[in-house]
């Protein structure tokens, strides 16, 4: 469905705005460096996914399938995302954040499924599909709007309020869910787009003030107990080692034992064993870090590094502002929720649930991170290369 919707989406969009015929001699003009980054990066998500299905028995490859799946259905949405002038996507951002809105309600209801806790799922049986994932493409759509709409007036304080509103309703209904793990990524993001156009340092002040008006209100009248305990088991891996804490510890025992080169796909005593939990997903780079080792790490936070670099030319090339806050928010989204779980996973920040972009299984949060980058990529197309930079 989540596919489907992004087809129906391009559609629309080369149907209101039809693209030139000769855009397919625009081929030379890809950020072929950005591309070869993205794909060794699902390269080592791919191996991660499969070595840990070894450990599972020879039934245990659907995980793996399912997201060799959904990567060979994302890298052409990707490339055919890049061929579309990103401006468009102005014509239809508000309409997709509507539609993402009404997905977010919707999934309260009965129609959503419950998946560790939180109510965020639509499960369709042969595959399921998280609605804030789609809301994060239309809020950087829209965010990039705003910004690049009001940026030299934002002094004014409802253009402030608008904003914030913007970003306050989808946080709230996936508050509610709870997933508070996606809730404090469209923050950042919100976050990010604030501080590059705010002027007035008594808006940075009162910003400030509100979110630590927010956190306590969260503290003491929203965050579950085993909410908090996640807290103080990050602040305090060994008062709950079998329990809160046990997450984190054979987390940092699994990135400590790959040492240098690791122990080797497939022989990591840590993940083929079980101890990591949530080893596909939330957990998957201390998979990497025990099978592959500092090696396997160092080439992971480079190509990392290597992609961020990619998104900063773009967004300085960029031939208009839309272009330039895309570029950035979308390097922004990514960043988060690299800094994130590498954090988590190596017990300098609190188990969130934040997956690793590229890598941790999961189609939604795949595609999604391939629109983003195909609407990146047609920042360049259209922006860098056709001007001969």
């Amino acid at each position: 469905m989540y596919s489907t919707a992004l087809f129906v989406i391009c559609f629309l969009i080369i149907e209101i705005y039809p693209m030139p015929v000769n855009n397919f001699k625009f081929l030379r003009h890809v950020d072929w460096l950005l591309l070869i980054s993205i794909l060794f990066l699902a390269l080592f998500g791919l191996a991660a996914i499969y070595s840990v299905a070894l450990g599972r028995g020879t039934n245990e490859f659907g995980n793996f399938q399912k997201q060799l799946m959904w990567l060979l259905v994302g890298l052409p949405v990707m490339v055919g995302i890049s061929f579309i002038d990103y401006r468009l996507w102005r014509a239809v951002g508000w309409i997709g954040y509507g539609i993402s809105l009404v997905l977010l309600i919707l999934v309260l209801t009965p129609l959503g499924s419950v998946v560790n806790g939180a109510r965020g799922w639509f499960n369709f049986g042969f595959m399921s599909f998280q609605p804030v994932e789609l809301a994060k493409i239309f809020i950087i759509v829209v965010l990039s709007d705003i910004c690049s709409r009001y940026s030299r007036t934002m002094y004014k304080i409802w253009h402030l309020v608008f904003m914030g509103a913007v970003v306050a309703v989808p946080i709230l209904l996936v508050g509610i869910q709870p997933d508070f793990g996606s809730a404090m990524v469209l923050f950042f993001i919100w976050l990010i787009a604030f501080l590059l156009i705010v002027k007035n340092k008594w808006h940075v002040a009162l910003v400030v003030g509100l979110i630590l008006l927010t956190f306590l209100i969260a503290w003491f009248g929203i965050l579950q107990p085993y909410q908090k305990d996640r807290v103080y088991s990050f602040l305090d891996p060994s008062r709950d080692p079998q329990g809160r804490g046990y997450n984190v510890r054979q987390s940092i025992i699994a990135v400590g034992a790959g040492k240098f080169y690791g122990r080797g796909l497939g022989f990591g005593s840590q993940s083929q064993l079980k101890f990591i939990p949530e080893s596909q997903t939330d957990f998957i780079f201390s998979v990497i870090a025990e099978e592959i080792g500092f090696i396997g790490v160092l080439m992971v936070l480079l190509l990392y590094g290597f992609m961020f670099f990619r998104f900063y030319g773009i967004a300085i090339n960029a031939p208009d502002d839309f272009g330039m806050f895309i570029a950035i928010l979308t390097s922004a989204l990514i960043f988060f929720h690299v800094f994130i779980n590498v954090g988590m996973c190596i017990g300098l920040l609190p188990v969130t649930g934040i997956s690793l972009p590229l890598i941790s299984y999961g189609g939604s949060f795949l595609l999604t991170t391939l629109v983003m980058i195909g609407i990146n990529l047609s920042v360049y197309r259209y922006g860098v290369a056709i001007r001969g930079k």
